[in-house]
């Protein structure tokens, strides 16, 4: 079973927890239902390495709000890791499991309901951020992009009734590739997950390749050991193109360039 997280303080979180709980039974501080659990923490949900002390669940999906200095309305997905100084929670050069298969089943339903929110982008991120600690797959689910939208309880709901659809149903099970290269918001690695076969582990971006060395890519192979390929966006691997192939020379992924 999945457990759901949402920080107190935080808007987005809040209100898509608060709008989740009305169907479920309290019990001390967990939420419970048929398909999932849900708590609402105290603290920031991106220094949550310390879950697995306090509740044993298959997987971990944190509800949150999403902040981006152009003002791009959003509906994000993405699994979280430090490649290089851990700025937002988390640990140095740790990168957290991921949660392929529900990521790709979350954003295909948004994007089969995109008429709901017509004003929305709907994107990965790379791998950001914590919790990176954990031993269980876990991903952030976020509204984007302004406090106007993170307080905004219809769409919260909207984005609730879609999270509950996705975990009350099969997930499909997906080959899943790790990621190399392109933007903070990797569009081609979006259209895969939309569009292709493949589920996506952790996505590196062009920024971090840079702090890419043999030490942190076996740490990365560790943490997506069900993946199979891996993804290049072969146009957005900048001066580390060479040094992303020399490591995967090592591997037995398929190598796949977009």
């Amino acid at each position: 079973m999945e457990l759901l997280i949402a920080y107190q303080d935080d808007p987005a979180g809040h209100n898509i927890a608060k709008s989740l709980s009305k169907e479920m039974t309290k019990d001390g501080d967990i939420f419970h239902g048929k398909y999932y659990d849900l708590v609402i923490i105290p603290t920031p949900v991106i220094s949550a390495d310390w879950l697995e002390k306090k509740y044993d669940y298959d997987g971990f999906i944190f509800l949150s709000k999403h902040a981006a200095e152009s003002g791009q309305l959003a509906l994000t997905c993405h699994s979280t890791g430090n490649f290089s100084e851990a700025k937002f929670g988390g640990n140095d050069r740790q990168v957290a499991i991921p949660h392929p298969d529900l990521q790709k089943a979350y954003l295909q339903t948004l994007k089969k309901n995109q008429s709901k929110f017509s004003d929305f982008q709907i994107t990965i991120e790379a791998t950001h951020h914590g919790p990176t600690a954990l031993k269980k797959p876990s991903i952030f689910i976020e509204i984007g992009t302004t406090e106007k939208q993170w307080t905004d309880e219809s769409l919260c709901n909207s984005v609730a009734t879609l999270v509950h659809q996705v975990l009350t149903h099969p997930i499909k099970e997906n080959p899943v590739a790790i990621c190399f290269g392109g933007t903070h918001y990797p569009s081609k690695f979006t259209d895969e997950l939309l569009d292709g076969k493949y589920a996506l582990g952790t996505v590196i971006p062009k920024h971090a390749l840079e702090n890419l060395d043999e030490e942190l890519f076996s740490h990365i192979l560790l943490q997506n050991k069900m993946a199979t390929a891996a993804l290049l966006d072969w146009r957005g691997l900048g001066s580390d193109k060479q040094k992303v192939l020399d490591l995967l020379e090592s591997t037995d992924l398929e190598v796949i360039k977009l």
